[in-house]
């Protein structure tokens, strides 16, 4: 991050110095104790179970330069002799973090793109950063930190000497995509698709569509948007007056259109067609999907004036992330690991690519419960038990939950011949596959990610490489 004293960041987040130099240089902020070192600046915030005050003396220990605190010196020693410290009180951390972001958001001397959606945030963002990388230097959301505390943080890492940057925006209850479209101010936006994910407390896809649109709060007059043009709502969902939407997609009327798409082991090869330019595109990533996240990647890169065969080409190295659509071969056996998370669309996808793998002896599905579903849960799961029967991608199914098992017996309902078995822990889950699995088979794992079946993915996979 760039580095800024004491005083600076009590002045922007209105906090007001309690102990320590006011001229102490901040050059890295934290939220875990862990990571506090020498030039942090340490935030912490009260959980339902830990009030992270609780570590202002450890992070003193550490090294730390400074920390926020909206419990006064919260059982801070101030003897002489103690590490120089500086504590800054303010009313909220939370609020503290997010002017203090904004703060920075005011310097960032460079165009900042936004994305969200319901699946496929991280994938596109990282796609997008790769295209856009082929003529830019860009700077990007690191990790998952797309929420109230992972923006700012986000923010607050941004260096100068960068030409562009893509951060990811994520909601999850109402009215959290205006607080972070304020912070962010993106300069364009891309929408991915809106489908299942928080539907527990937005009750509508609907209602996901109307929160995840207030990205464009914090947006200029005249900015574009880049919108999924295979999404139904998407598609006919109107943006604030002054905003530009483009569309990419397979439709005639698509300015980033995509054509002529063929599968290679799994992987997508299609043409792609912008102002005018045309370049084929080969993707390292699996799933049909993946099309439509490249798209957005393309068309954000011609936006910025990216030459389109250079962002065609650096797509084409680009391999995805660990639990997220990779697959390990291992002692002859196929694993697709996308246990990172889940949402019907996704569960849906990741069938597909078991169901493209060629030359399988057999294709085994491991499923766990998709969170978060609410009052449409046990529909959406028994929906997916029966069009995994109907499309065939799996000879056998383990499940694991109370909802997992929903999508077995829904398929076992419409496919007699498929093989079902419910598990109810993951001990079992990979006992039962060590005893089943045999050289040849081709293995899916996919599930919300509190299942616990990445954890699971490391142990079979045993830390290999991904293809």
């Amino acid at each position: 991050m760039k580095r800024i004293t004491v005083k600076e960041v009590a002045r922007a987040c209105g906090g007001r110095l309690l102990l320590g130099d006011e001229e102490a240089e901040i050059s890295h902020i934290c939220i875990d104790s862990r990571e506090a070192g020498r030039g942090s600046l340490f935030v912490p915030f009260v959980g339902e179970n830990v009030d992270a005050h609780r570590f202002l003396s450890d992070v003193r220990r550490r090294g730390a330069a400074a920390a926020l605190t909206s419990e006064g010196f919260a059982g801070l020693t101030t003897k002489e002799g103690a590490e120089p410290f500086a504590l800054i009180a303010v009313e909220d951390s939370l609020e503290a973090l997010q002017r203090l972001a904004a703060s920075r958001r005011n310097r960032i001397p460079f165009p900042l793109v936004g994305v969200t959606g319901s699946v496929g945030k991280t994938t596109t963002r990282e796609m997008i950063a790769t295209a856009l990388s082929a003529g830019k230097r860009v700077y990007r959301t690191p990790a998952n930190h797309n929420g109230q505390i992972g923006v700012p943080l986000t923010l607050l890492g941004v260096e100068d000497d960068y030409d562009i940057g893509v951060i990811e925006m994520g909601m999850s209850m109402p009215g959290e995509m205006t607080k972070i479209s304020a912070l962010v101010r993106p300069d364009t936006a891309v929408l991915t698709n809106i489908g299942y994910a928080h539907i527990q407390q937005l009750k509508t896809q609907e209602a996901i569509l109307a929160e995840k649109l207030h990205i464009q709060d914090g947006m200029a007059e005249h900015a574009v948007v880049f919108l999924n043009g295979e999404d139904p709502l998407l598609r006919s969902c109107r943006l604030r007056d002054g905003l530009h939407p483009v569309f990419y997609g397979m439709g005639e009327d698509c300015q980033v259109q995509v054509k002529d798409v063929t599968m290679e082991n799994g992987c997508a090869h299609f043409t792609a067609v912008a102002g005018g330019q045309k370049t084929r595109v080969r993707l390292r990533v699996f799933g049909a999907h993946q099309v439509l996240n490249a798209a957005a990647a393309l068309a954000v890169a011609a936006h910025y004036g990216v030459d389109l065969d250079g962002a065609a080409e650096a797509l084409s190295g680009f391999q995805g992330f660990r639990h997220r659509q990779q697959i390990f071969f291992v002692n002859g056996v196929t694993w697709i690991d996308d246990s990172y998370n889940a949402s019907p669309s996704s569960m849906q996808a990741a069938l597909a690519i078991l169901g493209s793998i060629q030359n399988a002896a057999r294709r085994i599905a491991v499923l766990a419960d998709m969170k978060e579903l609410g009052e449409q849960a046990e529909a959406l799961h028994e929906e997916m038990g029966r069009t995994l029967a109907a499309g065939r991608e799996a000879d056998m199914v383990f499940t694991l939950g109370e909802l997992g098992a929903l999508i077995g017996t829904a398929a076992k309902k419409e496919n007699p011949a498929i093989l079902v078995r419910n598990v109810s822990s993951l001990s079992e889950l990979e006992s039962a596959l060590r005893d089943t699995i045999q050289a040849g088979d081709a293995v899916l794992l996919k599930g919300s990610n509190s299942m616990g079946l990445s954890q699971l993915a490391d142990h079979m996979t045993g830390g290999c490489k991904a293809e």
